[in-house]
């Protein structure tokens, strides 16, 4: 005789068990992932920047990363220490350029005709260095360039910053060290911190960015 077909079907119930716990974590692992992407989806971006620099041309990449990320809807936050502190005072008129600390800035100026513009002026540091006012002229030609390109003023991009939302850190041991008062800045700035408690923030964010 031979077994019978229903008999021979029969699984044993460790194997059964076995499927089924199988099956069932297949089913939360999916479930799970799902619910994963759609946290992500749903979660708002978020970036840090440490701004160490107090120039002109130093100014813009932080304040322009900002904006345009605040724009995008992520929460931003720039953290301000050494020089960068500069970038909070209530005027920015005495921003200058430094070519001296730059030497790949090409220097182009900003009037005349086009084939006179387009020439890259390559200064060597050392005679930048031992041309009185070198600094004040590059000022002038950059402040010019911006204008003739209707690039926003730093003062511009500074208020659409704090128009979306970004948080304006202060460092308070840079504070300390050279001196100022919270009034010497404007009162966007709601926070005077050390790294101790911006590294915090930073660990947190999607995106760090020292500039």
């Amino acid at each position: 005789m031979g077994d019978n077909p229903a008999t021979s079907a029969l699984i044993d119930p460790a194997t059964l068990e076995r499927l089924v716990r199988e099956r069932v974590d297949a089913v939360l692992d999916e479930r799970l992932e799902a619910k994963l992407a759609e946290i992500n989806e749903r979660r708002t971006p978020s970036m840090t920047i440490i701004s160490t620099k107090g120039t002109l041309d130093w100014a813009y990449p932080p304040f322009i990363l900002a904006s345009t990320a605040a724009a995008l809807g992520w929460n931003v936050a720039i953290f301000f220490t050494f020089y960068g502190l500069e970038l909070l005072k209530k005027d920015l008129g005495d921003l200058r350029v430094s070519p001296l600390g730059n030497p790949a800035m090409p220097m182009k100026m900003p009037f005349g005709p086009d084939w006179f513009k387009s020439i890259r002026w390559n200064m060597p540091n050392a005679l930048q260095a031992v041309i009185p006012g070198f600094e004040a002229f590059a000022t002038t030609m950059m402040k010019q360039t911006i204008h003739n390109k209707g690039v926003a003023q730093v003062e511009e991009l500074r208020s659409a910053c704090v128009e979306a939302d970004v948080k304006l850190i202060g460092c308070q041991m840079t504070v300390d060290l050279f001196g100022y008062a919270h009034q010497d800045f404007i009162p966007e700035v709601k926070e005077y911190v050390g790294a101790a408690s911006f590294l915090p923030m930073a660990r947190e964010a999607d995106v760090t960015l020292f500039i």
